[in-house]
């Protein structure tokens, strides 16, 4: 099945819809989406290497576009939307103990979110919240999304024929390797902070 998967979104990425798709999870991602880009921008890349700028720019113009989209969610809809969406991540009941500590350290956490599997829609929304610096967040948010996705793309780009033979001759290892990065930045966001 896992096999399957990684055929049709090699398949996708080579699609006229996929960078549609790409700017559509980079942007819900930033936001509320459990789903990292990483999954269609890997295979993108791989299947055009000479598209690389184009697409880390896509997936970074779509992410700060999100993350706009993540602030303003906790900022005036925290009540209704923000607060629910933070509970699906389990970080609610952490709110009031950062909160303070969120406004001098926050764009850090907000940087390190934005490079690492971390979930970076449930910082993106305590900004909001906290109302962090829209500078500082707008700033912190482009350097990190930037840096990851081109740096994903170039390596990706440079040495790609023989990742990609990597990523097919380890898929179920690197799959779980995957999960258990994302799992543990959930598991990070309900018992570490």
């Amino acid at each position: 099945m896992l096999r399957k998967l990684y055929n049709w979104t090699m398949s996708l990425a080579a699609t006229r819809h996929a960078e549609k798709a790409l700017f559509g999870v980079s942007f819900a991602e930033s936001s509320f989406f459990p789903i990292p880009p990483d999954v269609l921008l890997i295979p993108m890349t791989l299947a055009k290497p000479r598209n690389w700028v184009r697409l880390a720019l896509i997936c970074t113009i779509a992410s700060i576009i999100g993350a706009f989209v993540g602030y303003a969610i906790g900022m005036f809809l925290y009540e209704s939307i923000g607060a629910w969406i933070l509970e699906a991540y389990g970080a609610s009941d952490k709110f009031e103990k950062i909160s303070a500590w969120y406004n001098t350290w926050g764009g850090w956490g907000v940087l390190f979110a934005a490079i690492t599997p971390f979930p970076y829609k449930v910082l993106t929304i305590f900004s909001g919240v906290t109302g962090l610096n829209l500078v500082v967040f707008a700033a912190v948010s482009i350097i990190g999304r930037a840096f990851r996705f081109f740096l994903v793309t170039w390596l990706l780009a440079r040495f790609g024929e023989p990742i990609r033979l990597f990523i097919e001759k380890y898929l179920g290892l690197l799959f779980t390797l995957f999960m258990v990065l994302l799992l543990g930045g959930f598991y990070a966001i309900k018992y570490v902070f």
